[in-house]
C-alpha cells in the first residue's frame, strides 16, 4: 500500500472535514483526507484518503487514491487506485494498478518506455482537444452561434 508502508515524509495534510476551493500547489508530498474543488499540483506524491472527494486534475510524481476523483491524473511514476476508490477521468502514467472493486471510468495512457509514454500522451491530448473543439463548433452552428 505504498504510502502506508513506505517511509515517506508528508509535507502537507488536508485533514478530514477540510474543504479547499481553487488550486492546491505543494512542494513535496501531500495527503488529502477532505474535499478539494480545484486542481492539485505536487512535486512529490499525492495520497487521496478514503473520505476525500476531489473535483479537479492531479499532477504529481505518483498518485494513490482511495477516495473519489472527478478529473484527470498525470503521474509519470505510477498510479494506484484502491477499493473503494472511484476515478472518473483520464490517467497518464508509466505504471498503473487498479484493485478489483475500484471504479475507473476514462482513458488510460500507460507505457514504461519514456518516449512511447510522451508520444502517446501528446497524441491523445491533441486528439481530445481537436475533438472537443469540433464538438464545440458544431454546437455553436446548431444554435446559430449563440
Amino acid at each position: 500500500m505504498g504510502f502506508l508502508a513506505d517511509d515517506i515524509s508528508i509535507n502537507t495534510v488536508l485533514g478530514n472535514g477540510s474543504f479547499f476551493k481553487n488550486e492546491v500547489r505543494v512542494q513535496g508530498n501531500v495527503r488529502i483526507q477532505g474535499d478539494v474543488d480545484g486542481n492539485i499540483d505536487a512535486t512529490g506524491n499525492v495520497f487521496i484518503g478514503e473520505k476525500a472527494r476531489i473535483r479537479g486534475n492531479i499532477n504529481a510524481a505518483s498518485v494513490e487514491i482511495f477516495g473519489i476523483l472527478l478529473g484527470d491524473i498525470h503521474a509519470p511514476q505510477h498510479v494506484k487506485i484502491f477499493s473503494p476508490a472511484a476515478v472518473i477521468g483520464d490517467v497518464f502514467t508509466k505504471r498503473i494498478q487498479i484493485e478489483e472493486k475500484a471504479v475507473f471510468q476514462g482513458h488510460c495512457i500507460s507505457h514504461r518506455d519514456d518516449d512511447k509514454f510522451e508520444k502517446s500522451k501528446t497524441r491523445f491530448v491533441t486528439e481530445k482537444s481537436i475533438l472537443s473543439s469540433k464538438i464545440g463548433n458544431e454546437s455553436k452552428d446548431s444554435t446559430g452561434g449563440q
